[in-house]
C-alpha cells in the first residue's frame, strides 16, 4: 500500500516517527490524547517521510548525494559536500501530484481557519529525530509567517535540502547515522501569532541541576526564536510539580524579570518574513506571563510529561489575538534523564580576578586559552580545548561546540542555544553576561566556574580545583538524621541528589540581602525615607510593584519556597532574619532606621527586634513571606526557628507576635524552634523546651558567649574552639535535658563539619539531627555512620 504523501496531524501520533518524523508524532501525539486536558496544539498537516524519498527519487537527487557523501567519506569538507547537496536540491521542482495535494492541505487548513492563506510555520523534522538517545533538535531549519501556495511549495523544498546543513551532516557524521537513511517530513501548522504577545520553552525538570520536581519555564516578547536562539534574556519561572494538581496552592517559586530588549515580529514587506524589534520599556519591565498563565503551563507541561513517562523539553506560545496559550512542540529532555545516580561535584581551591559574570549553566569548572569568534566561518581559528567567547550561538556553532571546554556567551539565559547545547555536551557555560567579548582578551587563559551557585563566573588565569565523583547509592543509611545548611535559594537544586533527609539552617538574612537588598523598614515605611536619593533608588527597584512591602514579600517568599522545594516533603527549618544592625544598616534605606552599636554582635539582634515597636512593621512582612510559602505555595513543610533568645519571657513575646502575625505553633501543623546560642538556653532548656518544638545549636555563638570570645577577632581566633571541654559540657547538659522533655535537637554549627570527633560526640549525645554545608555530608555520613555502628556493637 502507498504510504501517504500528506497526514493531518489529528491522525498521526508517537508511533508515525518513521513517517512524519519525532517532532509532527509527537504533535499528533498530543493533540489526540491530551487535547480533552484542555491543552492546545494548533491546527496542521505533516508532509511526510514518504513524500521527500518520492522528491529525491523523482528528481534525480539520490545518486547525486550519494557521490557528494562518498567526497565526505574520502575526506571533502562538511561545508562544501553540503552546500553542493543543497544547491542540487532546491533547483529541483516538487513533483505536480505533490504540488497540488500540498495546495490542497494548504487551502483546507486555510479554511479551518476562516482565511485565505492561512499564515504557518514550516518546521523541518528528521525521521530520526526527538528520540531519547539522540536529539536531533535544531539540526534543520524552521520558517516562520509563510503565506501563500507558492511561498509554501518553495519553503517545503528548502527544508528539504535543510537535511543537509553542514551541521546536520556533522551531527549524523558523528552519531553514526547513515545520511540517505534518515528521512526529513515537513510540518506546516497555523502560526500562533505570539509576535503579538510572547512565546518561550517549558523544561519539566530544573535545567541546570536535573532536579525533577520543577517546572522550568522561560518567556519573552514576540516569537519564540528570540529566546530558542539565546537572542535574549528572558523572564524565568519555577513552578513546584508536586502541588500544581491542588487547586489550594499556588506552587510559583520563583519569577525572575529578565531583560527582553528585542523581540521577533512578523515582517511587513514581502522580501522578509519576520524581523526583529527592540522592545519597550514597558515590555522590559514587565512580566511576559501573568501568575494564572505561568500555573497552567505546569500544569500542562506536568501533564506531557506524565503521558510521555519521561522529562520533556517543550516549546509554548501565546497567540496575542486570542489571548490563548499553544504548545507547539515536545520532545525528550536529553541531557539530565539519561545521566546515572552518581553525584560529580566541582570545587575551585583558589581564587583569582572575575572576569565577568553570567547565568551558570551546569556545574562543572574548565580552563583554556579563550578564542573570540564573531563568526563559526571562523571555525579553523578555534583549537580543540578552547573557551569559546562570542555574543550568542545557533546551530550553526554545534561543530566548535563540541570542541571546546567552555562556552561565554554575551546574550542568552538557561534555555538559549548555548545553554541548552552545553548540557547536551556537559560542557560549563556562562550565558546572558553582557560583556564577555569586551571582558575577555582573545588568547586570554581564563577559568571558566558553574559552581558557585546560579550565578557564573569566568576567572583571569587557570586556577586550580578538584573534581571529585561520588557513587550515591552506595552511601550508608543512619539513624541521625544528615540534613543540609541552605543559604542560597539557586543553589538548593544542586544538591537535591545528596543523602540529606531535609535543611537544618535557611537563612533568611542571606536571601534579604542578595534577593531584596533594601532594609524592610525603608519598604514598609517607605513615606518616611529622608534622603532623596535613597527614594530614588528604592523606587527604582521596586518600580512594577503597586505596594513597594509586595516587593520584600514577594522575593523573599519566592528564595524560601524555592529552598523549601528542593527536599520537599523533608522538613526545613527556616531560621528568623539574625542580621546585626551594623549588617542591616548596609542594606539600601538602612542607615537611617538603625542604631548605632558599639558592639552589634550583642546588640539588637535576634528575637530582640521581632517584638520591638521600632522594628515590628518590618518583622510583619518577614512573617507574611513566611505565611505565603507555606499556606499559599503550599509548602508546609516549612518550619520556623527563632535565633538568639536571651530569656524566657523573651521567648514569650516573639511566640505572641508570630502568632499575630499568622504564623501561630501549631496552626496547620507549625512548628517552631529555637537556636541555643545563649548558655541561658541551656540552664532553662526544660522551660523553653515547654514553648518551642525543637532546639538547633548554634556552636559558633555559644562557643562565643561560653568562652567570652568574639568569634570574629583574628587576635583570639587560637582560643575560639567548639571542642572545648566548658562547650562539649553544656551541649551535653542540652542533649540530657532534651531527652528528659522528648525534644528533638539537632546542630547547624560549623564544628561537625571541621571535626570529625565533634561529629561522633553529638552522636553518642545523641544528637537528633546534624546539619552540614553540603560539601560535608558525605564525609560526616560516613563518620556518622561508624559511630552508629560502634554504639550497636558496644550495646549487643
Amino acid at each position: 500500500m502507498q504510504p501517504p504523501l500528506v497526514s493531518w496531524l489529528r491522525d498521526v501520533d508517537r508511533d508515525a516517527v518513521a513517517s512524519v518524523g519525532g517532532k509532527n508524532a509527537s504533535l499528533g501525539e498530543m493533540i489526540q490524547r491530551l487535547g480533552a486536558q484542555g491543552i492546545r496544539v494548533p491546527d496542521g498537516f505533516a508532509v511526510t517521510a514518504a513524500a521527500y524519498r518520492m522528491f529525491l527519487t523523482e528528481g534525480g537527487l539520490e545518486e547525486t548525494i550519494r557521490g557528494h557523501i562518498a567526497d565526505l567519506q574520502g575526506g571533502a569538507p562538511w561545508g562544501r559536500v553540503g552546500a553542493a547537496i543543497r544547491r542540487a536540491i532546491l533547483r529541483v521542482d516538487l513533483p505536480d501530484d505533490l504540488a497540488q495535494l500540498i495546495g490542497e492541505s494548504y487551502r483546507e487548513l486555510s479554511s479551518r481557519y476562516g482565511r485565505d492563506d492561512v499564515d504557518v510555520a514550516v518546521r523541518s523534522s528528521a525521521t530520526a529525530e526527538d528520540l531519547p538517545e539522540a536529539s536531533f533538535a535544531g539540526q534543520q531549519e524552521t520558517f516562520l509567517n509563510v503565506k501563500g501556495e507558492d511561498d509554501l511549495l518553495e519553503t517545503v523544498v528548502r527544508c528539504f535540502a535543510s537535511l543537509f546543513t553542514d551541521r546536520a551532516i556533522a551531527y549524523r557524521e558523528e552519531g553514526g547515522f547513515a545520511h540517505l537513511d534518515v528521512a526529513v517530513s515537513v510540518g506546516v501548522q497555523k502560526m500562533v501569532r505570539s509576535d503579538r504577545a510572547g512565546a518561550g520553552v517549558a523544561f519539566t525538570l530544573d535545567t541546570d541541576t536535573g532536579f525533577p520536581d520543577v517546572v522550568t519555564i522561560d518567556a519573552a516578547w514576540g516569537l519564540g526564536e528570540s529566546v530558542v536562539s539565546g537572542m535574549v534574556n528572558p523572564d524565568t519561572y519555577l513552578v513546584f510539580k508536586p502541588l500544581l494538581e491542588d487547586d489550594a496552592y499556588r506552587p510559583i517559586l520563583t519569577k525572575q524579570l529578565g531583560a527582553k530588549d528585542r523581540k521577533v515580529v512578523y515582517a511587513a514587506g514581502a522580501s522578509e518574513r519576520t524581523r526583529t524589534v527592540h522592545t519597550s520599556e514597558q515590555e522590559r519591565r514587565s512580566y511576559v506571563l501573568a501568575d494564572d498563565e505561568i500555573l497552567l503551563l505546569g500544569r500542562w507541561a506536568a501533564a506531557i510529561e506524565r503521558h510521555y513517562g519521561r522529562p520533556m523539553d517543550i516549546e509554548w506560545a501565546k497567540d496575542g489575538e486570542t489571548d490563548q496559550l499553544f504548545v507547539v512542540q515536545a520532545r525528550p529532555e536529553t541531557v539530565h534523564s539519561t545521566r546515572g545516580p552518581g553525584l560529580r561535584t566541582y570545587r575551585l581551591t583558589e581564587t583569582g580576578t572575575v572576569l565577568t559574570t553570567g547565568v551558570a549553566v551546569g556545574d562543572a569548572i574548565a580552563t583554556g586559552a579563550a578564542v573570540r569568534l564573531d563568526s563559526p566561518e571562523a571555525a579553523d581559528r578555534f583549537p580543540d580545548g578552547g573557551v569559546l567567547v562570542t555574543g550568542m550561538t545557533d546551530p550553526d556553532w554545534v561543530p566548535i561546540m563540541r570542541r571546546a571546554a567552555a562556552i561565554v556567551t554575551d546574550h542568552g539565559g538557561r534555555t538559549a542555544h548555548a545553554a541548552i547545547v552545553s548540557r547536551e555536551l556537559g560542557l560549563p557555560a556562562v550565558v546572558g553576561t553582557g560583556d564577555a567579548t569586551e571582558a575577555i582578551a582573545d588568547g586570554q587563559e581564563v577559568t571558566v566556574s558553574c559552581a558557585e551557585g546560579a550565578e557564573g563566573r569566568v576567572y583571569e588565569g587557570r586556577l586550580d580545583f578538584e573534581r571529585r565523583d561520588l557513587d550515591v547509592e552506595a552511601l550508608p543509611r543512619t539513624r541521625t538524621r544528615i540534613m543540609l545548611n541552605i543559604a542560597s535559594p539557586a543553589a538548593a537544586f544542586r544538591w537535591w541528589r545528596l543523602p540529606a533527609r531535609g535543611i537544618g539552617l535557611a537563612r533568611v538574612e542571606f536571601i534579604i540581602n542578595n534577593q531584596v537588598g533594601i532594609h524592610p523598614l525603608a519598604l514598609a515605611r517607605f513615606d518616611d525615607v529622608d534622603d532623596p536619593q535613597v527614594r530614588a533608588r528604592i523606587a527604582e527597584r521596586t518600580r512594577g510593584y503597586r505596594d513597594r512591602a509586595e516587593y520584600f514579600v514577594e522575593r523573599l517568599a519566592h528564595g524560601v519556597a524555592q529552598i523549601a522545594a528542593s527536599q520537599h516533603p523533608e522538613p526545613v527549618i527556616v531560621r528568623l532574619s539574625d542580621f546585626k544592625t551594623n549588617e542591616y544598616a548596609d542594606l539600601l534605606g538602612g542607615t537611617q532606621f538603625e542604631p548605632e552599636e558599639a558592639n552589634p554582635m550583642m546588640g539588637f539582634r535576634g528575637a530582640s527586634r521581632y517584638y520591638s515597636d521600632h522594628y515590628r512593621p518590618g518583622f510583619a512582612l518577614e512573617c507574611q513571606a513566611l505565611r505565603r510559602v507555606r499556606e499559599e505555595i503550599g509548602l508546609d513543610n516549612v518550619k520556623v526557628m527563632v535565633p538568639f533568645v536571651r530569656t524566657v519571657e523573651e521567648a514569650d513575646r516573639v511566640l505572641e507576635v508570630l502568632a499575630d502575625n499568622g504564623l501561630q505553633r501549631g496552626r496547620n501543623g507549625l512548628e517552631i524552634y529555637m537556636m541555643v546560642e545563649v548558655p541561658a538556653n541551656v540552664t532553662l532548656a526544660d522551660r523553653f523546651a515547654e514553648r518551642f518544638d525543637g532546639f538547633s545549636i548554634g556552636s559558633n555563638d555559644l562557643t562565643q558567649l561560653e568562652l567570652g570570645v568574639d568569634r570574629d577577632s583574628e587576635l583570639l581566633a587560637a582560643m575560639f574552639d567548639e571542642r572545648n571541654e566548658a562547650v562539649t559540657t553544656r551541649i551535653a547538659e542540652l542533649l540530657d535535658k532534651a531527652s528528659v522533655s522528648g525534644t528533638p535537637v539537632g546542630i547547624c554549627g560549623q564544628a561537625p563539619s571541621d571535626f570529625p570527633e565533634f561529629a561522633a560526640f553529638l552522636v553518642r549525645g545523641g544528637i537528633d539531627s546534624i546539619s552540614l554545608n553540603p560539601d560535608s555530608v558525605i564525609g560526616v555520613l560516613e563518620r556518622v555512620a561508624e559511630v552508629e555502628r560502634a554504639l550497636d556493637e558496644e550495646q549487643s
